[in-house]
């Protein structure tokens, strides 16, 4: 058609030359326009990839050395493996933060979480941290036409500034910010309450046993994880000793809703049941799933089908179960024939920890399985362990099979999703958050993030700041210096700045701060100027 429209208008320019004379070479030049201008319509066209749903796979607490792809010879994960296999398996891919709540309020805001004051790891009560209004993946995603879900860990709180109505309404949450439906783990499951939240109702709850949920023991008999510690099926290490649920104590106190309670067990069944009933309801219309998992977050409790599948105890089952929970998606999306129309993002909300407040075996079974991989540091530090995880792309027929080792993050899906949709960004929305879709489709020549900003948890705390393969640390206190989850700085006094290069230094063991002066002192003041900019994402 195009050849038909270019040979009409060559005609039509030769005709009128005859009849009013114009010069041949105005003939031969307009002709070269009409030429050039379609063949680029053509080419762009050919450029362009098709709107594709959205599928993000958010695991919890998974190391970069966690699993097969990745290096790990202590178990084998097949279904995620295929991903990495048939997909782009990223060597530096990142989450924003090295805990939870934070990473999920940069993936979904696309705004770095140390921005926004009170975004540390949630408390049981916790109010929204994302008020309606703000601009998130999902409502810029909704606003381009699709169907939008979260099904998972939630942990971002519910409820207006006096916290969630358990009872009632839980406005504003999730739909309040673009999601068109969720099925939520409302906190964190070593947190209570331990129920499902469906859209903005607790579920399955019966108003004759409403739900308690509170900060203060509301009885001096109300058992607990102290009182009760010889009834537990999981005993604690620290903390975790409150109220306790399904033999095992949690952070925080509760009452009623016992029709509404749900086993640990049976979460990733949980999870991947409602998803998939979800994508067979909205198969025919573009969609974005934000699936977050909650498998290896302590207390770990895999299915019982899944204990003792792996010699590293639960947490290692609960890897495997994980990777159970991908091949049902993928399966889903394979015999719903969705597979070739979507992308799916595989990443992790923090790096690894064994003990994390329950005695379940992971530090003793752990051998010489590396959570972390070449990594020092895991959840709650800014080393590499902390926010370097498994980052894994995967779009049949869209996606070339290799790696990459451009730098991405967790928190430029927003951006690069709403590219991939065609839907504009505004320019007071998703302040931290880059359009890197080429990069993450391996596309020739794409290319990553030329900085990062990390953090820890909340604010006050730790920094790193990687740039090229020079990685800047900034500790702006003692408690954050003396992370324990770092052996070799548990107890001591550190230099508030560190400079290490990763190229020679992968696990941050030497300080190069004085021997490379010129690049710290930059690297400093690059840090300082994005974190007092308000933003780092032009507004233009």
């Amino acid at each position: 058609m195009m050849l038909c429209f270019v040979k009409l208008s060559l005609n039509r320019i030769c005709r009128l030359a005859g009849q009013r004379a114009i010069s041949r070479v105005l003939v031969a030049a307009l002709a070269l326009l009409i030429v050039s201008g379609v063949l680029t319509q053509a080419a762009s066209a050919a450029d362009k990839s098709p709107r594709p749903n959205v599928l993000v796979i958010m695991a919890d607490d998974l190391g970069y050395g966690d699993l097969s792809c990745y290096g790990t010879t202590s178990l084998e994960t097949p279904n995620i493996d295929r991903l990495a296999k048939q997909g782009l398996r990223f060597t530096s891919g990142y989450c924003s933060a090295s805990t939870c709540t934070p990473t999920r309020y940069s993936l979904l805001t696309g705004t770095y979480a140390f921005r926004r004051p009170g975004t540390g790891i949630a408390p049981p009560n916790a109010s929204a941290l994302i008020k309606p209004g703000t601009e998130t993946i999902a409502s810029l995603l909704k606003r381009g036409g699709y169907r939008t879900a979260v099904i998972g860990k939630w942990h971002l709180g519910l409820g207006g500034e006096g916290g969630p109505d358990w009872n009632g309404d839980l406005k504003p949450g999730p739909l309040e910010i673009g999601f068109d439906h969720c099925h939520l783990l409302p906190t964190t499951n070593d947190r209570v309450p331990q129920v499902y939240v469906r859209d903005h109702r607790v579920l399955n709850l019966d108003p004759k046993d409403p739900l308690w949920v509170g900060n203060k023991i509301p009885s001096p008999d109300h058992p607990t994880g102290i009182t009760h510690r010889d009834t537990l099926k999981m005993d604690w290490s620290h903390g975790h000793n409150q109220t306790i649920h399904n033999g095992i104590g949690r952070i925080g106190f509760y009452t009623g809703g016992h029709a509404a309670r749900w086993r640990d067990e049976d979460l990733a069944d949980e999870w991947v049941n409602r998803s998939v009933e979800w994508l067979e309801q909205n198969k025919d219309e573009p969609f974005f799933l934000f699936f977050a998992s909650h498998d290896l977050h302590v207390p770990r409790m895999p299915h019982e089908r899944f204990q003792g599948k792996t010699k590293l105890g639960f947490r290692g089952d609960s890897i495997v179960q994980l990777d159970w929970c991908v091949g049902e998606l993928v399966k889903t999306l394979d015999r719903l024939k969705l597979s070739d129309n979507t992308l799916i993002v595989f990443c992790s909300d923090n790096g690894p920890v064994l003990d994390d407040g329950y005695k379940d075996g992971a530090m003793e079974k752990n051998g010489d399985h590396k959570p972390a991989g070449p990594y020092r540091g895991g959840k709650y530090s800014v080393l590499e362990g902390g926010t370097r995880t498994p980052f894994i792309t995967y779009w049949p027929g869209q996606i070339k099979a290799g790696e990459s080792d451009e730098v991405v993050c967790t928190i430029d899906l927003a951006a690069s999703a709403a590219a991939l949709a065609g839907v504009k960004m505004p320019a007071d929305a998703c302040l931290d958050s880059f359009d890197l879709s080429g990069a993450l489709l391996g596309r020739d020549g794409a290319k990553g993030r030329d900085h990062l900003v990390q953090q820890d948890n909340g604010q006050g705390g730790n920094f790193g700041l990687r740039v090229g393969n020079w990685k800047l640390q900034r500790h702006d206190s003692k408690r954050a210096r003396n992370v324990k989850v770092t052996e070799e700085l548990a107890n001591t006094d550190v230099a508030r700045y560190r400079l290490y290069d990763l190229s020679s230094d992968p696990g941050e063991t030497q300080d190069v701060k004085e021997k490379h002066p010129e690049v710290a002192e930059r690297l400093i003041a690059q840090l300082t100027g994005l974190i007092e900019a308000g933003r780092s994402r032009p507004a233009k």
